[in-house]
């Protein structure tokens, strides 16, 4: 194998595609500091314990492991950023009141979760920590909805689903632990003929209710369905008052619902949700963002607080964004005139890109969209439009 080939599910990111990464990294943390939110920059490796400890089995195996040759002990690559920002809440920070975070930097994965997706993702996410009211879930949603119009994307579909509708069903029930896991993926998978298998040995209003919750999607129809179908407790009915008003509150998107959707059921301890978006009219609704509530994130590192979050891969933002056009630029001869360097390090001062043009290189394709050129007339450097 060649020593330049990278590994499966890695890529280079080459100039055009960096710099429309790079502008739009710069606008969506730009939206989170003007919702309040400040910026954090947690290190990419960690000790594995601190990293892992409470994520769950998934994050564990998403995880790449190395030995710190220094200390010997094991160290991790952050598969997600999250429980560092925990941390970071927890121990550095360790305010009293709200504190609102944001972040952006490579995460780095063992596998892919999707299709052509890509094992280091470029993480931007934001965290709102120390109210427990769904104010905060309001909060984290519509930032996460001002990040992807930042973005361009000018069709939005938000899909909300609440993990305490199953544990509610679930509620004083024994089952072993690993039984519940098998329950969970089923239940995202929609798999009835699993949930039949595993849900045999279960009280029928139980079995019957995890099977009636894999059709439960769709309009806010799917509300008023599971009050009809599911076993009435206090907690299901809490869970989808919640779903409701989130969702009577949001504008201008489309709001669908899945009470079976447990993905990252580790994390959450809510709501939860998932944001779509498309380019156009034509464009198919892409799943870019997701997130939700999870107040347990904290507690392994001693300090159990409310929290909400979202996070997106930057990178698959951009793949489904058409590319900016070429940044203007103005080019420049290459001399020892110290007029001619003065008149490029002004220009440069003021912001515009100058390019010089190396000796034996004038007739190379400009890297830039070059629209002016900058040109001697009567002993001064002077700008002059380029013809189209």
């Amino acid at each position: 194998m060649s020593a330049w080939v990278l590994p499966d599910q890695f890529a280079d990111v080459l100039p055009s595609e960096a710099r429309h990464i790079e502008e739009l990294r710069r606008a969506l943390l730009d939206t989170a500091r003007s919702h309040g939110y400040e910026l954090v920059m947690p290190p990419l490796v960690e000790h594995l314990d601190s990293l892992l400890t409470g994520t769950g089995e998934a994050l564990d195996l998403q995880t790449f492991k190395l030995v710190d040759q220094s200390s010997g002990r094991s160290l991790g690559l952050r598969a997600d950023t999250t429980p560092q920002v925990a941390r970071i809440d927890a121990h550095l920070l360790n305010r009293s009141g709200v504190t609102r975070l944001c972040y952006c930097g490579p995460a780095v994965r063992t596998r892919i979760d999707r299709p052509h997706a890509t094992r280091e993702p470029l993480q931007l996410g934001a965290e709102i920590y120390g109210h427990a009211g769904l104010e905060a879930d309001l909060e984290i949603i519509e930032l996460a909805i001002a990040t992807l119009r930042a973005a361009g994307i000018d069709r939005i579909v938000i899909d909300l689903g609440d993990v305490r509708v199953v544990d509610a069903l679930l509620a004083g029930v024994s089952i072993p632990s690993d039984r519940v896991t098998r329950l969970h993926t089923a239940l995202a998978a929609k798999d009835v003929a699993t949930l039949r298998q595993e849900g045999q040995s279960l009280p029928t209003r139980v079995n019957e209710g995890l099977q009636a919750l894999t059709r439960l999607y769709g309009s806010a129809s799917v509300l008023d369905e599971a009050v009809k179908i599911l076993p009435s407790s206090q907690g299901l009915q809490q869970s989808l008052a919640d779903l409701r008003w989130v969702a009577q509150h949001l504008v201008d998107v489309d709001v669908s619902f899945d009470l079976a959707d447990l993905r990252g059921y580790a994390y959450y301890t809510g709501l939860r949700f998932s944001l779509f978006g498309a380019v156009g009219e034509g464009g198919t609704p892409v799943e870019l963002v997701r997130g939700g509530r999870y107040d347990e994130v904290g507690a392994v590192f001693g300090r159990r607080r409310p929290a909400a979050g979202f996070s997106l891969d930057l990178k698959e933002l951009v793949a489904m964004l058409p590319p900016p056009p070429l940044q203007t630029a103005i080019r420049a001869p290459w001399g020892s005139d110290s007029g001619l360097r003065a008149a490029i390090a002004a220009l440069r001062e003021q912001g515009e890109t100058v390019v010089c043009v190396l000796p034996g290189h004038e007739h190379e394709v400009d890297e830039f969209e070059c629209d002016r050129v900058l040109v001697q007339r009567d002993g001064q450097w002077v700008l002059q439009s380029l013809a189209v």
